[in-house]
Order: structure tokens, then sequence, then C-alpha cells
């Protein structure tokens, strides 16, 4: 009878530190109990808008007709893949997607960097926020508001045309966007406008974190401004950069739809014609969902293993990952 008693006590001290800890975890879970909720509301917005969705990618396996259920749709497997694969404009659209995509990498993913550490280097903090001001404005205009614009611009008439006949450069106005040759620079030029002041503020926000001791010990030393950059800040703001240079791996499939759409026309399409307006043509003007659920399937699936390539390679260089 003891030895049954002494078990029982044995038991309850076991449970007692599990039940105290749940108990614990409970009163503080009550303790943030408002700020739990918001947080709730935000996982089931993701939820519902996410991931229940994703039902729909079985679609890209069957023969989808908008008039019926999912569930009624016949299965055809592989069969949407397959023709995208051998599809005339598969080369074009790899091509144009890649090209784009890569340069814009290439180029657009060191220049916000450049600009926050030179901005970084500027002492007079007027001329310092006027300059930040103005580069970040584009980024809050729509495409729809600078594919105006640059329309204009760039037109027979436009102000570019006179500039350079002005300087001679050129012996007759260009219409560039009807010239597929100048899209590319035209899309890469334009979005590296619009977007660099803003990508900088990432950057600027790491290096205001950055020790002032450590430049200060490099003074010391006798490095000069560009040194310091070199030696102190780009070293210490080396993990923001390597988890923004994931993300823009995994995105190097997104050639920026909204761009696109504004400033392509039937003159440039040959160089316009991305993974994304092939699959916006297909699927919202051609009516075939199931082929283009299986071209955007295609596209997530080849982001997510250079996702998971950019990150195990960054791990491995300088200790910094997502995951």
């Amino acid at each position: 009878m003891n030895n049954q008693h002494e078990a029982q006590s044995a038991a309850a001290l076991a449970v007692s530190p599990k039940t105290a800890k749940r108990s614990r975890w409970l009163k503080k879970l009550y303790g943030q109990r408002h700020v739990q909720l918001m947080a709730l509301l935000g996982v089931l917005w993701m939820i519902i808008f996410n991931y229940v969705p994703m039902y729909g990618i079985i679609i890209a396996f069957k023969e989808f007709n908008i008039v019926k259920p999912i569930s009624e749709a016949p299965w055809v497997g592989w069969s949407h893949f397959q023709e995208f694969f051998q599809d005339d404009s598969f080369v074009n659209v790899m091509r144009n997607t890649l090209g784009i995509s890569l340069i814009k990498l290439i180029i657009g993913f060191p220049l916000p960097i450049i600009f926050a550490l030179f901005l970084n280097e500027v002492r007079s903090v007027l001329f310092k926020r006027s300059v930040q001001t103005i580069s970040y404005l584009p980024h809050f205009l729509s495409w729809v508001i600078l594919g105006g614009i640059l329309t204009t611009w760039l037109s027979d008439v436009g102000i570019v045309n006179h500039v350079l006949l002005a300087l001679n450069v050129i012996k007759e106005p260009i219409s560039y966007l009807a010239e597929p040759d100048y899209f590319w620079g035209i899309i890469i030029t334009s979005d590296i406008w619009k977007e660099l002041g803003w990508s900088a503020i990432i950057y600027l926000a790491a290096i205001a974190s950055v020790s002032p001791e450590m430049y200060e010990a490099a003074t010391i030393d006798g490095a000069g401004r560009f040194q310091k950059m070199w030696y102190v800040t780009l070293p210490s703001i080396k993990a923001t950069i390597s988890i923004l240079f994931i993300l823009a791996v995994s995105g190097v499939l997104n050639s920026n739809f909204d761009q696109i759409l504004v400033l392509r026309n039937a003159l440039n399409e040959s160089a316009s014609n991305v993974i994304d307006m092939f699959v916006y043509q297909t699927g919202m003007q051609q009516g075939r969902y199931s082929y283009a659920t299986a071209v955007g399937l295609f596209k997530s699936v080849i982001a997510l293993i250079l996702l998971l390539i950019a990150n195990r390679v960054t791990k491995k260089i300088n200790n910094t990952s997502l995951f």
C-alpha cells in the first residue's frame, strides 16, 4: 500500500512542472489577449485568402470548365505542363522573363546599397533628407501614372527626343516604346528609378544601427571614408543584404506585371511577353484557366527552388539565412 502511494506521489511530482508551465503559458496568453486577438485576425486573413484558395491549384492537372465545379473537371495529369514546354512561345517567354529579371537583379540589387552607403556619408542633414525624399517619392506613384508619364516622355514628340535632338545624339525622333530593342532598357531603368530610394531605406536603417565606436576605431587606424564603408559599414549590414538577396533571387521569375502591362503594346510584344503576361493572356483573355494555372504553378515551383538554393548558399557563405 505504501509503495502504491509513493508511486502516485512520484507521478504527481513528475506531472507538476508540466502543469505549472502550461498554467504560466495560459496566464501569459490571457494577459496578452488583446494583442493575440489582433494577431489572430491577421492569421485568419492569411488562411482565408492565401491558403484556402490553394485548393484551386488542382485545376492545373484538370480540364477545368468555369460553368462546372472543380470536382467534376476530368483529370488530365501533366498534359498542360507538357503543352507549355512545347509551346512556340515558351522560348521567347522564358528569354524575356529571365533576361529582364536577371539584369534587374545584377544592376538593381546593388544600386540601393551603394546609394545608401553614399547617402550615409552626407554630413548636411537638410541635403540628406531632401535627396532621400526625392528619391523614394516615385515609389508612391502607381505604374498606371508612371506608365502614362513614360509613354509621354518617350513618344516621338516627347522630352527625351527633344533633348537628344538638341544634343545631336540622334538625327530623327525615335518612338522608343514601339521598338523591341529598347524595351528591356526602359523597363529596367524605370524600375530602378521608381524603387531605388525606397529600397535604400532598409539599408539606411541597418547602417544606423552600426556602433559609432567602430567608426572611431577605424578613424584612429587611419581609415578614410571609402575604407570605412568597405571594412566597417558593409560587413555590419551583410545580414540585411543576405536576407534581401535571398528574397530577390526567389523573385527572379517575377517581371513586375503592372509595369509591363502599362508599357507593352503590339509593336514591342516580342520583348515584353513574359510569364506573367502569358498567364494573364492565356487565363483571363482566352479563358484557358487550367493551362494558365499550370504555367503559374511551374513559376511558383521554380521560385521555391531558387529560394532554397539562395538560402543554402548564403547560410554557407556568411551563416545568414531565412530558415
